[in-house]
């Protein structure tokens, strides 16, 4: 590692509220990557008459546990977990059911926190907890997924204005700002009413409206970085065009655009979710936050499944803000150049 990596790491961790807010992040991620082994309404696998079962890849009919139904087994329902329980035994996750499971068994719903569901049922009767589960993993990586397309996007924008320049910059700048005016959420509510929304639709209709972020800082970049002495001299030795961009002006931008990265991620989160909540955006079956929070709405008087939702967007979105403040003061040149000069000199006394 460089010296000057070295320093941006050591300004990156002296900032702990970003440092610590990373590591929380990525905690809360690598438990939401595993909702499927900690919310299910399946086992994670059970043993039948000495054979091993995998409900979670495998289907399996009642019928084949000792049953009578010949479709798949209801795995909730007391009959076949009496089934399983006789002749073997099961590994449950923590929580049993699915973001889209409904229980039957409740007298009433929206229900409140009790002994089966930790935070509560919505108005379906689906499990609170299980939900935030699966919405806090759907929407950071459908945030990751919406960040890298536009970043990329915008990355070969603002190289391409600002490694030609000329007339080539001068019609681009007019594209992006006409891009930029036109009314997004007025556009996608429109879109998503004509044509039946899923996950790849709307990253895709996403991805056309914000890849402006990065254009403006990667064109200053390459504007800056074009007339370097070892760009011209790699002009002059016939360097391909391309591999200019690429090898020795794209990292000086590069650093630029990590900063705007985790804002952009915040971005893209808060606008899937608010598009949920206007019922423009994911199918009505996906785990959202943004439709929970539509629920919450709905259910004044259930005030957990608002301080359920609600808690999750708040620390989800502020571990990002206190990452991306920690990434851009560790980035930032002046602030690595103040934290480690040397320290002055003490006068000797004559």
């Amino acid at each position: 590692m460089s010296p000057l990596n070295k320093r941006r790491l050591a300004n990156f961790r002296a900032n702990k509220r970003g440092f610590y807010s990373l590591w929380i992040f990525l905690v809360l991620f690598c438990i939401a990557l595993l909702a499927e082994f900690l919310a299910n309404d399946k086992p994670i696998m059970f043993s039948l008459n000495g054979k091993l079962h995998f409900p979670m890849l495998f289907s399996y009919t009642e019928k084949e546990l000792g049953g009578d139904l010949e479709t798949e087994a209801w795995y909730i329902d007391p009959h076949v977990q009496n089934l399983i329980n006789e002749n073997g035994w099961a590994i449950w996750p923590p929580i049993r059911f699915s973001h889209d499971t409904i229980d039957w068994y409740m007298n009433e719903v929206p229900a409140g926190p009790n002994n089966r569901h930790i935070l509560g049922t919505d108005g379906l009767g689906s499990d609170i907890l299980a939900k935030l589960l699966y919405g806090f993993r759907l929407s950071v990586l459908f945030g990751l997924v919406l960040t890298a397309l536009s970043s990329g996007i915008g990355i070969l924008v603002g190289a391409i204005q600002g490694y030609f320049g000329g007339l080539v910059d001068l019609l681009g700048q007019r594209v992006v700002e006409i891009w930029a005016g036109l009314p997004i959420l007025f556009l996608l509510i429109i879109l998503a009413s004509m044509i039946e929304p899923n996950v790849f639709w709307l990253l895709g209709i996403l991805v056309l409206f914000s890849w402006m972020a990065l254009v403006g800082v990667v064109r200053a970049e390459f504007l800056r970085a074009r007339n370097f002495e070892f760009v011209r001299s790699a002009q002059a030795l016939g360097v391909n065009q391309a591999t200019i961009m690429l090898r020795h002006v794209l990292p000086n931008a590069a650093v630029a655009s990590l900063t705007y990265f985790p804002f952009i991620l915040t971005n893209s989160i808060t606008i899937l979710t608010g598009l949920d909540f206007l019922g423009f955006g994911l199918p009505f079956d996906a785990p959202s936050l943004g439709r929970l929070l539509s629920t919450a709405k709905a259910n004044l008087n259930s005030w957990w499944i608002a301080a359920g939702v609600f808690t999750t967007l708040v620390v989800m979105l502020t571990l990002l803000i206190f990452i991306g403040e920690a990434v851009r003061d560790a980035l930032d040149p002046r602030r690595s150049i103040s934290i480690h000069a040397a320290p002055a000199a003490t006068p000797v006394a004559a």
